[in-house]
């Protein structure tokens, strides 16, 4: 996505008829910044810079520069993903305390969230004997870090808890596993692919204890819940992104992976991403 499209999308809703008519007619200028910040050179519509234009107002925004480096950064936090949600069962809180490569598997997990540019992170849990050692272990996180204790039937229900926390694009990963990968480039295949939901996917030689899925290219169009018999060695990696509007489809849902996701893959609504990293289930 280049600049120039990246502003008129942010622009575009205040874009009348006429004006979509004139874009064909470029202008080439430079663009100031002082200080250390970068000088570079752009070229724009002439519909779009006075767009930009009229939102200089000397005051607030005093230049094009300051309205175009503004919008850019608006634009570019909206394609990125801020918040991420753990799904922890009461029952699996002792993995969470687990120490995996030096640091507690909770540790682990926030810092990978951190390294991707999470700044919010929800844990979804019950309460039990580990609870205070849990927040022992969150205390000095990187990132902004919240428990929200919820009793669910299943992790479906338990996502929930955290509807009305959301209103951007947002992770989802199962509490007792360990995901090491650039999660960066499955954000990007999410933003791109426009669905619902995207699934991380690895390979395993034994899928049997494993959800395993069908693909036809990038989309996901069905699943075998740990099969016997398998035709596929693809399984779900245990972390998910979704958009807020995932939750339109949570009626009489209470699992993600026997409920949501076949819903999901019927309504071709579910892409697959293969994380090709280090993964652990620590609950094995």
């Amino acid at each position: 996505m280049n600049s120039s499209y990246l502003i008129y999308k942010l622009f575009a809703f205040e874009l009348d008829s006429a004006e979509y008519k004139n874009i064909y007619s470029n202008t080439f200028y430079y663009l100031f910044i002082p200080m250390n910040k970068a000088k570079i050179a752009i070229s724009l519509d002439n519909s779009l810079l006075k767009l930009v234009d009229s939102r200089v107002d000397g005051s607030i925004m005093r230049s094009r520069s300051q309205a175009i480096e503004y919008f850019l950064k608006k634009g570019l936090q909206e394609q990125s993903v801020s918040t991420a949600v753990l799904l922890l069962k009461g029952e699996h809180q002792a993995f969470a305390l687990k120490e995996i490569k030096g640091l507690s598997l909770i540790k682990q997990q926030i810092n990978f969230f951190s390294n991707y540019g999470i700044k919010n992170l929800y844990i979804v849990t019950q309460h039990t004997k580990n609870i205070n050692m849990l927040l022992d272990e969150i205390s000095n996180a990187k990132i902004n870090v919240e428990i929200v204790e919820k009793r669910a039937r299943g992790n479906a229900e338990a996502l929930s808890a955290v509807k009305d926390k959301v209103d951007n694009n947002f992770i989802v990963m199962s509490g007792d596993t360990y995901n090491n990968f650039d999660l960066l480039k499955m954000v990007k295949k999410h933003m791109e692919s426009e669905k619902l939901a995207t699934m991380g996917l690895m390979t395993r030689e034994k899928p049997s204890s494993y959800g395993t899925a069908i693909l036809d290219g990038d989309l996901i169009v069905d699943f075998q819940e740990k099969p016997k018999h398998y035709s596929t060695n693809i399984v779900n990696a245990g972390i998910y992104i979704f958009k807020p509007e995932i939750f339109e489809l949570f009626k009489d849902i209470s699992s993600l992976e026997k409920d949501l996701f076949p819903k999901l893959a019927k309504l071709k609504q579910l892409i697959g991403f293969f994380t090709y990293g280090e993964y652990v289930h620590v609950g094995v």
